[in-house]
């Protein structure tokens, strides 16, 4: 089935005077912000034509490079040939990227804005990579009402567009869509009166306080979520905005991988609902985070996390390249854990998969009981229809 790729294929050619922006493109920008755009915009430059930054891109890259990393995000630099040889986004520029990653602060934060052809701009917050770090700061949304990422999303809509007066849209994809949500809601007001819309692609939401606030409510007519049917981080936590429900080629938690999100035209495909393993995890969390206090859900994200860091590897990717080292680091930091923590952790772990189990004990229950009330209805029916003799 079609997806961006295909879109670029077959739509690239019609410019924003012809066609309007629309979730698709924003989508295609928002991935493309998981490539690697260090040393691409160079000292002194503020924009550097998306043409030139393609050339300078693989110049210091290869496709076999790209092709080894471990990661479904891996297809993001390959839109970058067909999107600065399209006439839609061949005259993009980009400008500002920002990288930014520290372990102590729990921050894994990169951004990019593409100045359009049709005199606006989009800024795009890149979703969680494989990093320890990374992944960590999503828990922390568990419980924190601010993660230095989203103060700093925050900070750059305001440092590069409070002086401007550029229409601006923001997106981005996984915890890159809650960035964006959060930046445009939290920025300053005369940045947020020039945002005409903001698209969180399956990234997760809030905690409740966040949407309580004047900002948040004036900013809901112009937020969309798009999540996939099977969408397990686009569920997660509190979120009031419009959500886009859309088909995808991939299988349960893969279904996150923008690239298996089919398009038709210049929209993606609709699906008529979520399905039943996606609301029951939607379910299965809301239950389990509404029983823990802010405290609970900071001490099993750090005890958590401090099982991970115990290996001493920083991405993911290492930890199950040397899977055996890992988790023997891993047995090892929890044997050496405080009996209480370690019974925190087991007993916090083991109350997510029974609550999991009691939702879908109940769903299928229903479900059975259901298909037994529309199996006796038939019976019924059945019965009114023979003729009486």
């Amino acid at each position: 089935m079609p997806n961006i790729h295909d879109y670029l294929a077959w739509r690239g050619d019609v410019p924003f005077s012809a066609s309007p922006f629309n979730e698709v493109d924003a989508l295609v920008l928002s991935e493309m912000v998981y490539s690697d755009f260090s040393g691409i915009i160079r000292e002194g430059e503020t924009r550097v034509p998306i043409t030139q930054a393609r050339q300078r891109f693989w110049k210091l890259h290869t496709k076999e490079e790209l092709l080894a990393v471990a990661s479904f995000t891996k297809q993001a630099p390959f839109l970058l040939d067909a999107v600065a040889d399209s006439a839609r986004f061949g005259k993009t520029e980009i400008g500002w990227f920002l990288d930014e990653f520290d372990t102590k602060a729990d921050l894994q934060l990169a951004a990019l804005t593409f100045f359009l052809e049709d005199g606006t701009a989009f800024v795009a917050f890149r979703g969680t990579d494989t990093t320890v770090a990374g992944w960590k700061e999503d828990f922390n949304l568990s419980y924190q009402p601010e993660t230095e990422g989203q103060r700093r999303a925050a900070a750059y809509l305001d440092t590069h567009f409070s002086g401007s007066d550029i229409p601006l849209r923001v997106g981005g994809h996984s915890k890159g869509g809650n960035l964006a949500m959060f930046a445009a809601v939290k920025a300053c007001e005369s940045v947020r009166q020039r945002i005409l819309a903001v698209y969180n692609n399956d990234g997760p939401g809030f905690l409740d306080g966040f949407m309580q606030s004047d900002a948040y409510q004036e900013m809901l007519p112009r937020i969309t979520c798009i999540v996939p049917e099977g969408s397990i981080i686009g569920t997660l936590l509190s979120n009031k905005a419009y959500r886009l429900v859309v088909k995808s080629t991939a299988f349960g938690i893969m279904q996150h991988d923008g690239f298996s999100w089919q398009v038709l035209g210049p929209r993606f495909v609709e699906a008529e609902k979520r399905s039943e393993n996606s609301v029951l995890v939607e379910q299965t969390m809301r239950q389990w985070l509404s029983g823990k206090t802010d405290e609970d859900r900071r001490l099993f994200v750090n005890l958590l996390f401090s099982l991970f860091e115990a290996t001493g590897k920083e991405t993911f990717t290492e930890i199950l390249q040397e899977k055996g080292k890992s988790l023997s680091s891993m047995y090892k930091m929890l044997e050496t854990m405080p009996k209480e923590q370690r019974v925190a952790v087991w007993g916090m772990l083991n109350g997510l998969v029974i609550t999991g189990s009691e939702k879908l004990y109940q769903n299928t229950k229903r479900g059975l009981r259901q298909l037994l009330e529309n199996i006796a209805a038939r019976e019924r029916e059945k019965k009114q229809e023979e003729p009486t003799s």
